[in-house]
């Protein structure tokens, strides 16, 4: 055979195996969306969405899961699992449909079926499982996070309705100012078309939004509103302003009639600061009804913080946040409270004060007094890093130190937190519309020959990791969340 055959039959059969990967994801597709819309099970593939994926995307993030697993997950086989899934009578439930493809293969030696695997592996996620009422939220605010939040919790309403958006509380809601939010809702710089309806409903102050009626309410403060005259009873308030940063002003929230629970989007006083997969189960949620979900950042670096405190112990560090330019500063110079965010955002790298290292010690208690912090902001949109400069207790190395921030990736508390990053040219704009709170860059990692002081590299979508973040915890106050096998 010449040289020319040979690399012929090469390229058709690299072709014909890929495109049998390509069938297997269009199959495995249409059954993610039947167990979302039919059963509200969610499947996922080590952590990442695979609802609203192309079956391109499902093959390159079935070879992400090789690669960083370092298991063959075979989309053929999670087409296989997924199929079973749909016979079986199962609970509302978020399933790793990669963990499981990769446990089959270990194990399938023990197991006579499929059928038999799934049904021991998800023996407690029967239909008779406890249920849950789904919960209504009201999100008072609607600026950068408060529309973030409105999109997923619309693209989440298929899954279970654990959340449901009623209402969102804004100063003016004419008719002029209900088309621009909109507007604003469907269109976005950062991240894109809103891939859904949106329609006004001038007469009633509304959107609705994928058939979701939203009421648009216009008050000037939380005590002046009833928020039954629209049908919301027991909701959880996400507020997003800013403008409330205390219990005593959260607390104006509770008065409102039809209002159980409060969430603010920004570090608050008095208050627990949670970051979800750190401290989230340190509190009752039974006892306490305000609640601070922290800062982009906090849940960035505490995380990561999380992850090597446990396994190494932090004497001392420095945390630099290189941050995107925020609606706080000025487009040009002019004046502004803070000296220097006066200057142009827009062409400047701003030097600023954050909080962030203060307020890791609102969630994790044990890093007082151990942590300095600044901030430098930049000029982009969107997308931040954290520069992890640490002491460790014990000595380490790139490779060691890698593996375990892999660990903390792929099992326990954090693996809808930390995405464990392989690419070697990753830079800002490939973290956009990342899920989790905070993108591990294992190849930027650096650790001194001493072994102790490392420098380590945390990527954050500032805007939509971090919301991710906010409604992971709505779901807990509210008490709605699913069964999870991950």
């Amino acid at each position: 055979m010449s040289t020319a055959d040979s690399g012929v039959q090469q390229y058709e059969a690299e072709l014909e195996a890929h495109l049998a990967k390509e069938k297997a994801a269009a199959n495995l597709q249409a059954s993610i969306g039947k167990l979302l819309y039919e059963k509200a099970i969610e499947l996922v593939l080590f952590r990442n969405h695979l609802v609203d994926r192309s079956t391109s995307e499902i093959v390159d993030l079935h070879n992400y899961a090789k690669k960083v697993v370092q298991k063959p997950i075979r989309v053929k086989i999670s087409m296989e699992l997924a199929d079973l899934l749909l016979e079986m009578d199962l609970s509302p439930s978020k399933i790793d449909i990669g963990k499981l493809s990769s446990e089959w293969d270990e194990e399938k030696a023990n197991y006579a079926s499929k059928q038999d695997f799934l049904n021991d592996k998800l023996a407690g996620f029967n239909d008779s499982s406890p249920k849950f009422n789904p919960r209504d939220v009201v999100l008072y605010g609607f600026g950068r996070i408060g529309r973030l939040a409105a999109r997923e919790l619309i693209k989440q309403a298929g899954k279970g309705l654990q959340l449901r958006l009623k209402a969102v509380v804004v100063r003016n809601n004419d008719p002029a100012q209900l088309h621009k939010r909109a507007s604003l809702l469907k269109m976005d710089s950062v991240h894109g078309e809103f891939k859904g309806t949106v329609e006004v409903d001038e007469e009633n102050r509304c959107l609705l939004v994928n058939g979701q009626r939203i009421h648009f309410i216009a008050a000037n403060d939380p005590t002046e509103i009833d928020y039954t005259i629209y049908g919301i009873n027991d909701a959880v308030v996400i507020d997003n302003t800013g403008a409330f940063r205390d219990r005593e002003e959260l607390g104006k929230h509770l008065q409102s009639k039809g209002v159980s629970k409060v969430l603010l989007t920004a570090p608050g006083k008095g208050v627990p600061n949670i970051v979800y997969g750190v401290n989230h189960l340190e509190f009752d949620v039974n006892s306490e009804n305000i609640y601070s979900a922290a800062s982009c950042t906090t849940n960035a670096i505490s995380t990561v913080l999380s992850a090597v405190e446990k396994d190494y112990g932090v004497l001392k560090g420095h945390i630099e946040t290189v941050h995107s330019y925020t609606n706080d500063q000025n487009l040009l110079d002019n004046m502004h409270k803070k000296t220097r965010r006066g200057r142009s955002a827009a062409v400047n790298m701003v030097i600023t004060e954050t909080g962030a290292g203060a307020a890791v010690t609102k969630v994790m208690p044990g890093f007082k007094d151990k942590l300095t912090a600044n901030a430098v902001r930049v000029p982009t949109p969107n997308g931040s890093l954290a520069i992890l400069s640490l002491e460790l207790n014990k000595e380490t190395s790139i490779a060691d130190l890698n593996a375990s921030m892999k660990r903390a990736a792929l099992e326990g508390n954090l693996i809808n937190q930390i995405h464990y990053s392989i690419a070697e040219d990753l830079v800002s704009n490939d973290i956009i519309g990342n899920t989790c709170c905070s993108v591990y860059d294992s190849c930027a990692t650096i650790v001194h020959p001493n072994g102790k002081n490392v420098v380590m590299y945390v990527w954050y979508d500032n805007e939509f990791g971090y919301t991710k973040q906010v409604i992971r915890l709505a779901k807990r106050i509210a008490k709605v969340q699913r069964l999870n096998y991950s």
